[in-house]
């Protein structure tokens, strides 16, 4: 079964390529691998993000220097993604990239909706345990049927998400998605927002399995770096998709 990640999704080949003798050992990469490297990622994006909505100041070039931090990210977590990097560097390089990003976009959407970036991480986090418990009690299962749900799901969501973008850069005009931080938005970014949370959502559920396969099959210990990395990049997403829907809801 393949995951809705593209990071994570890499690791079938690398387990098939790189698997330890024996299927395990002291060297092949554990759970408890993962989820420290996923909290150490998550604890320096955070710090970065506090840094930064501190520090930087709000002048004139800062969403320039915003869209040229977003471009940078999403060059590396291309690059890790189609490469399956494995090397710590490049991925707290994207971390600390998001956390900057992140603290001054979140910074703008506070000023004008107080209280809304600390729903937003609360409701992040909430989605992630949930959908975890979720896993752990096997409600909701991996099948390929979901798989092919969420991943054509996703891949949609950027196709529009692409041509809006496109639309807005050339008339001015907002569609399925509202840039600006104020103003009136249609019925229409709504469902687009939910869709967007609840293919992130169950998009979690695969990458769960992924992890919990590829751990079985035995991967060196340097995997875990890019589990956590795939993990990170979903939690981003989610969060973006819950703080533009609850921006919406309190205009």
């Amino acid at each position: 079964m393949r995951s809705a990640n593209p990071v994570l999704d890499r690791l079938d080949d690398s387990s098939r390529e790189h698997r330890l003798p024996g299927a395990g050992g002291a060297e092949a990469v554990t759970v408890d691998d993962v989820v420290v490297r996923t909290v150490g990622l998550l604890l320096l994006t955070g710090a970065t993000a506090a840094v930064a909505w501190v520090v930087v100041p709000q002048a004139v070039w800062v969403p320039a220097a915003l869209a040229g931090t977003a471009l940078a990210g999403i060059a590396l977590l291309l690059v890790i993604s189609l490469r399956g990097i494995t090397h710590p560097v490049p991925i707290i390089g994207y971390a600390l990239l998001q956390g900057v990003l992140l603290g001054v976009a979140s910074r703008a959407f506070e000023a004008v909706y107080p209280g809304i970036v600390a729903q937003a991480v609360v409701g992040t986090f909430g989605v992630f345990l949930g959908m975890a418990v979720l896993y752990r009690a096997r409600l909701v299962r991996a099948t390929p049927r979901l798989a092919r749900l969420v991943i054509g799901t996703l891949i949609g969501l950027l196709a529009v998400s692409l041509v809006n973008l496109v639309f807005r850069l050339f008339t001015g005009r907002q569609g399925v998605e509202i840039y600006s931080i104020s103003g009136q938005v249609g019925w229409l970014p709504y469902v687009f927002s939910a869709v967007a949370i609840i293919a992130g959502a169950l998009s979690f559920i695969l990458d769960f399995d992924q992890v919990e396969r590829s751990v079985r099959t035995g991967l060196p210990r340097r995997y875990a770096w890019l589990c956590a990395f795939g993990l990170l990049a979903g939690l981003i997403f989610l969060y973006w998709q819950i703080l533009r829907l609850l921006s919406y809801l309190r205009r």
